[in-house]
This record gives structure tokens, sequence and C-alpha cells, in this order.
């Protein structure tokens, strides 16, 4: 049995109708294709005036403007100060006393002015020192007199030199005695002793006056 075809099923018949409405529709899309390469062309035409217009108005040269004037300096005013002002005043001198060839002039007469000197100065160095009544050797002579050997320091066998130190006043008395350098064992205490019994010496002077010095003698200690 032989199928039967339809009008209204066969495809065949709508072919055309499908060719015309795809011929429509590329048509359509090439018109509209080439309205918008016509206005892209159109704007770049407008673009390419605009820059030309810009380049025009660039090349206009500048206005040359002319440099504004230097600034007035206004030169410094030098004051003169005078240093010292002068004083000028008249002075009136006035003489009550007429004088003559025969008016007789005193001579005023200036007394040097004495310094008054420090009597309980002590100089360590004058211009006349102290020495005693008959020498050194006699003062030494009178100490080995008079000093008596420490019992202790003969035990001991200490030996040596005592600096001892004393001033000698305007008067030749001796005060102030010390032991400023010893050798101890009792030594230094026996040359004070010995040193403070001795006679009075000659004094120092100074300018002639006699004055206060203070003296330093060695007393030596030697065992026999």
């Amino acid at each position: 049995m032989e199928p039967k075809k339809s009008a209204k099923a066969d495809l065949t018949n709508k072919s055309w109708l499908f060719f015309n409405i795809g011929l429509v529709i590329t048509m359509l899309i090439m018109v509209r294709a080439f309205n918008y390469s016509t206005k892209d062309d159109a704007d770049a035409k407008d673009l390419a005036q605009n820059t030309n217009n810009i380049e025009e108005i660039m090349e206009v040269p500048p206005t040359e403007q002319p440099p504004p004037p230097p600034p007035k300096i206004q030169q410094p005013q030098i004051i003169e100060v005078p240093n010292e002002e002068e004083i000028k005043e008249d002075i009136k001198v006035e003489f009550d006393v007429e004088v003559t060839e025969d008016t007789k002039v005193e001579e005023i007469v200036i007394a040097p002015v004495e310094e008054k000197e420090d009597v309980d100065q002590i100089f360590l160095v004058v211009e006349e020192t102290a020495t005693p009544k008959g020498g050194m050797s006699a003062f030494y002579k009178y100490v080995g007199d008079k000093m008596k050997y420490p019992a202790q320091a003969r035990r001991m066998g200490v030996e040596g030199k005592v600096f001892v130190e004393f001033v000698i006043n305007r008067d030749g008395s001796i005060t102030d005695v010390k032991a400023i350098k010893g050798i101890g064992a009792g030594c230094d205490e026996e040359a004070v002793r010995v040193v403070q019994s001795a006679p009075p010496w000659n004094p120092g002077k100074q300018r002639g006056k006699p004055v206060r010095q203070r003296y330093v003698v060695p007393i030596t200690f030697k065992l026999g």
C-alpha cells in the first residue's frame, strides 16, 4: 500500500518563501553595514579636519611681551655719628690775689708715705739672713754637748738626720720649733728639745730692720 502525500505536509511547496525571506535579511544586513562604514568615514574626515584646525591654532606665533622694568634700588644713606661729642664750656678763672714780681710762691713738699710693716710677718728669704751667735759651728757644738742619744734609738741602732724647723723672732729668740722630717725612736723629740733650749740668734734683717724669719737645720744622730 503506497503512502499518500498531503499537499499541506509537503515542505517543497514553501521553499521559495524561505529563499525570499533569507534574501531580504541578507539585503538588510548589507545595507546596515554600508551605512555604518559610511558613518565611520564621515567621523574620520571630521576628526582630520579638527586636527588640521588645532595644528593651525598651535602654529600661531606667541606675542612678544616687553621685559618688566628693573626694581628701583634705594641707595643707603650714610649718617655720620660722632664718636665723641665736644663739650665747649667757657671756664672763667678769677684770681683774688694780684701777682707781681715781688710775689713769693711757696713750694709744696709732698712727704713720702711710709708703708706700715707687719711685725708678725715671717720671711723665708731676707736680705740679711739670721745667724747663730758665734756662727754655725758654735751652734752645732752646743747641740752636740746638750743632745742625749735616746736609749730606744741606741738599742735599735737608729741613725740619721732630723730636720728641725723654727722661727727666729726680731729679738733673736727661737720659737715654733718642730720636726718636719724625722727618723723616730725618740730622736725627733730630742732634736726639738735641744733646739728649743738654744741661745738666741742674730735676727734676720729686711731693709736694715730686724724681721722674723723661718729657718730649718738638720740634726745628725750617729752612734759612736
